[in-house]
């Protein structure tokens, strides 16, 4: 199959597909991430080791869809579609279970950082998770979903404009420690080692893990929608050129964050930390600039993962793995079905957020933990497609995407990737109708058996463990 055939008349462009790929990964971590990796006890020497580490297995994992685009370009639906070709069809599920979870679960981590944010311009909002908040919240996602129920077509045009105009604060942010000489290299080098009698160094890396991860979900934008650009070639060249622009856009914020406020201050700035750095440096003009570029960012990224957390069940459905109501369309060719049972989903969760009095830590700690398994799983299939070809530079890509793989899960920790379980597990209940809309067995392979029976004995581990307090899902 040609890379350069058109998969569908006024499909997405190649700057809408990088507009949608930055803009969704540019979203609350960029302005919370210096005060997050101060709280895990990582000194300034350790995050940026985190950095490369991740940014290094995150490039891996970008050329890995660049090649699966070119290699498998049949393939659509991105991080779902690699899974079941490369483990089956309930691994598959789970890889699309997972990564529909995680995007919500995202989305409802910006909006509470949204309104902690309007919350300093407005006290009626508070931190985010009052009463106010929840209805503000609900009438954004709400005017997100209209957008997408207009198609993805109009929904990427829109995201584009507001990458741009969340970009411009965070430039002018960059800019003004610099020219302020806000940056000091004692304080940098004071941060260097982390908290005296702290952790090693080696577990301060590790704690990095989570926030760093957390930071590049929405890279897989374009693959996500591929099978609604206008060039399959597009895909994997959005998906590159984001993320090195990115990564690059985190190592400069790190290191000048690192440089302004010791770790003791940092750990203790409200959200997002940001705003209190450029604060710290300008005075109460900076922490406004920030809290507005925040709420830009957000409004952005809520849009752009609704348009990728919507596409992956439709996708999914499309195959046979989700239940046939995921493949329903409106008039704009928008996923209908899926688009209203995720709004339903969302609205019990910001229910939830006030009841719980949750902040966005809680729900990005599940995402993240969620999205690691379809990530985990496309760079297994990735190592495998890999070691068939001829190239050594791919087969070499393959197998460092899998040592990746490993390293990301082993660092996010056993608590992240257990509490996901509670998620997983009730997933069985949507692929068991698929099946049977297909008239096939819930399992039709020993493989499928055997992962099911795996999460459910993690599923007993992790309640155990929350029951006796060595874990708490909420925070």
């Amino acid at each position: 199959m040609s890379q350069e055939t058109t998969n569908k008349a006024g499909g997405v462009s190649f700057i809408g597909l990088l507009g949608l790929v930055i803009g969704a990964t540019i979203a609350s971590a960029v302005f919370a991430f210096p005060g997050d990796f101060a709280a895990a006890g990582a000194g300034s020497g350790a995050v940026l080791v985190g950095w490369l580490i991740t940014g290094i297995g995150m490039l891996g994992l970008c050329l890995a869809f660049y090649y699966l685009n070119k290699l498998k370009p049949e393939l659509k639906g991105g991080v779902y579609s690699y899974a079941r070709a490369g483990f089956g069809s309930y691994v598959g599920f789970n890889s699309a279970w997972g990564y529909w979870l995680s995007e919500l679960l995202s989305n409802i981590s910006f909006l509470t950082l949204l309104f902690a944010s309007v919350g300093q311009f407005l006290p009626l909002f508070g931190v985010g998770n009052n009463i106010p908040s929840v209805i503000g919240m609900s009438v954004v996602w709400w005017i997100a979903i209209i957008l997408v129920l207009r198609g993805t077509k109009e929904s990427t045009a829109v995201n584009l404009v507001s990458t741009i105009a969340k970009i411009i604060p965070i430039l002018v942010l960059i800019v003004v420690i610099i020219f302020a000489r806000a940056f000091s290299f004692e304080t940098f080098m004071q941060n260097f080692s982390g908290s005296e009698g702290g952790m090693s160094f080696g577990k301060q890396v590790m704690a990095t893990t989570t926030t760093t991860v957390w930071a590049f979900t929405g890279i897989e934008g374009a693959v996500v929608i591929s099978g609604r650009a206008k060039r399959s070639s597009d895909v994997g060249r959005a998906t590159v050129i984001g993320f090195l622009s990115v990564l690059i856009l985190y190592i400069i914020i790190s290191f000048l964050s690192a440089g302004v406020m010791t770790n003791e201050e940092l750990a203790a700035l409200g959200n997002p930390p940001m705003a209190g750095i450029l604060e710290h440096v300008v005075g109460p003009w900076g922490a406004a600039l920030v809290n507005i570029a925040v709420i830009i960012s957000l409004l952005g990224a809520t849009l752009g993962h609704t348009i990728m957390c919507t596409e992956c069940p439709y996708e999914a459905a499309k195959s046979g793995a989700f239940c046939k109501a995921f493949t329903r369309t409106n008039k704009n060719g928008a996923p209908v079905f899926a688009i209203v049972l995720t709004s339903i989903i969302a609205q019990v969760f910001l229910v939830l957020l006030y009841f719980n009095e949750s902040t966005y830590q809680v729900f990005y700690f599940f995402a993240t933990g969620m999205i690691m398994v379809p990530y985990f799983l496309s760079a297994m299939y990735f190592c495998k497609v890999a070691l068939k070809q001829e190239n050594g530079l791919i087969k070499g890509i393959g197998i460092f995407n899998a040592v990746y793989a490993v390293w990301m899960v082993f660092a996010a920790g056993i608590s992240v990737m257990l509490a996901t379980v509670l998620l997983y597990v009730p997933g069985i209940f949507v692929y068991a109708k698929g099946q049977k809309e297909k008239g096939l067995k819930v399992f039709e392979t020993k493989v499928d058996r055997a992962v099911f029976v795996a999460l459910l004995a993690l599923l007993v581990i992790c309640i155990y463990f929350v029951a006796t307090g060595r874990i708490n899902p909420l925070g």
